[in-house]
């Protein structure tokens, strides 16, 4: 079986994906080394399958694509944001991506508002949350609209305009971490603005203070 280790990962921390999103709608995938594929280094990354409950799937049925969009293994169907994912694995440094549908995130992204540094947890996926441009979903064309958020922000996160937010990181309990640091964050925020404050933001020096004091960060 390829990617067999990051296959049960993805049944394995799917169910997390009920406490951020309703329905069926979130998905994460995680990349592969891809030596047992061949679809070469690091070119290969299993996904969970479209519209199945998040634990109503077995490793076996984990979908195996191509960063190219081509289906390797895999009993289900892989979901329609394919695309998106394959983007997103141009860069290097991502092994994981989950992208949900969570409530206060999504609010900023219906209002298309980007989530500024109103507390240094923001450090965890950047400076700022952007908001990448509309498009439908899974379309090629969503998929560089959030390429292009993450990339001109340096940030390792995007709101998308009117559906959801997409959180990477180098591995999926990170990224699916970093999803519940935005998720809190946009609720921090929107709940201040509801009670008729205005946050403060931190000052670029600032985040950079945070960043360096993060690098020691833990064990």
């Amino acid at each position: 079986m390829i990617l067999e280790t990051e296959r049960r990962a993805v049944v394995e921390h799917a169910s997390e994906l009920a406490d951020l999103t309703p329905g069926r709608t979130g998905n994460l995938s995680v990349r592969g080394s891809g030596d047992d594929t061949d679809a070469g280094p690091g070119d290969a990354f299993a996904i969970t399958p479209t519209g199945v409950p998040y634990d109503g799937f077995d490793v076996e049925d984990v979908p195996v694509v191509g960063t190219d969009g081509e289906r390797l293994d895999g009993e289900m169907a892989p979901s329609s944001e394919v695309p998106m994912h394959s983007a997103i694995y141009r860069r290097e440094d991502v092994g994981a991506i989950v992208h949900t549908h969570s409530p206060w995130a999504t609010a900023l992204a219906v209002a298309n508002q980007p989530l500024p540094p109103i507390h240094y947890m923001i450090v965890a996926v950047g400076k700022r949350v952007p908001v990448a441009e509309y498009a439908p979903y899974g379309t090629d064309e969503l998929a560089e609209n959030i390429v292009t958020a993450m990339t001109e922000a340096g940030s390792t996160a995007s709101l998308i305009e009117n559906h959801g937010l997409v959180v990477t990181a180098p591995d999926l309990e990170t990224a699916l971490e970093n999803t519940h640091h935005v998720e809190s964050l946009a609720r921090l925020y929107l709940e201040s603005r509801s009670a008729g404050l205005e946050p403060q933001t931190l000052t670029d020096d600032q985040l950079e203070t945070v960043l360096e004091k993060f690098e020691s960060y833990g064990q």
